[in-house]
């Protein structure tokens, strides 16, 4: 075991603090690196304010790291010291599953072994990355290319999979009308690819007053929700809504805005249940969907 330097969490209400936690030994499939970047996610204040259950105290969060290789375990494939490296929000799975399998781990029938505030297949608690140094399985570290700073690939690694993944998934490309719920760290980064990908792109946001940033990441179009004139206008527009807020919504308004067949994708994870009419989602033959990572 090493000691390394971390900033951990040891209540909901108290701020995170400087402490020490401990790293296991590289074991032969292991990746050791230093972490140079931790991306700040909302999900770090949710599990940290234990507003999504009780987490296991003291909590490390992080989930979006980036570093370099320091050391590698004897039978290691895919990396060697001195790369550049990633680990995103999940750690392990139980590989076994059709569903890890397929190489959707995120969805193990087990439960991947979340980077933070898990417990590892060894029994472990597990530690993120606001710290110094991690260790992880080859199988779950990415490598970052030469022309990305890693500053920048930080982020890539929680908010860029978690909306890539469903924008894939749902089909967003040329001919496709793609809206953005949220203009905030997932809703710039949902933005930012679903205009890459060829989508025609309309930001809804509460207010109009990120409306020159939308336009700037490559939104063509962008709504305020305050506004109710936004939902007569819009009704019935979207192929595809990519819901990333965290707070409870209007989803049958949010779902009048869906074409025959469409679907309101929710990446974000608000805590309170939601209360829906199904004619909402019976009309029109509409889909009301989750994606979790990628």
């Amino acid at each position: 075991m090493s000691t390394v330097t971390a900033y951990a969490a040891t209540s909901a209400t108290e701020p995170l603090t400087k402490t020490t936690i401990t790293r296991r030994e590289v074991r032969p499939h292991d990746v050791a690196f230093d972490i140079h970047f931790a991306g700040i996610c909302h999900s770090d204040i949710h599990t940290v304010k234990a507003e999504w259950g009780q987490p296991n105290y003291p909590v490390v969060p992080g989930h979006e790291i980036a570093g370099i290789v320091t050391e590698v375990g004897s039978e290691v494939t895919k990396y060697k010291v001195g790369d550049r490296v990633g680990v995103g929000c999940f750690v392990d799975s139980c590989r076994e599953c059709d569903n890890c399998k397929a190489g959707q781990e995120q969805h193990c029938v087990r439960g991947a072994v979340q980077t933070y505030n898990g417990i590892g297949r060894d029994g472990e608690p597990t530690y993120g990355g606001y710290a110094t140094h991690v260790v992880v399985d080859e199988n779950f570290v990415v490598r970052i290319p030469d022309a990305l700073s890693l500053d920048v690939a930080a982020p890539l690694l929680c908010a860029g999979i978690t909306t890539y993944s469903p924008l894939k998934h749902w089909n967003a490309g040329p001919g496709k009308k793609v809206a953005v719920l949220g203009m905030g760290g997932l809703g710039h980064m949902g933005v930012k690819i679903a205009h890459a990908l060829g989508a025609e792109v309309t930001v809804l946001s509460q207010s109009l007053r990120k409306k020159d940033d939308g336009l700037k990441l490559g939104a063509d179009h962008y709504y305020a929700t305050s506004d109710e004139q936004t939902f007569k206008d819009l009704q019935g527009s979207f192929d595809l809504i990519l819901s990333t807020v965290s707070a409870p919504l209007d989803f049958g308004a949010f779902l009048s805005l869906l074409k025959r067949d469409g679907a309101l994708v929710n990446v974000g994870a608000p805590e309170e249940p939601i209360a829906l009419n199904l004619f909402s989602v019976i009309a029109g033959r509409k889909t009301l969907a989750g994606s979790m990572i990628g």
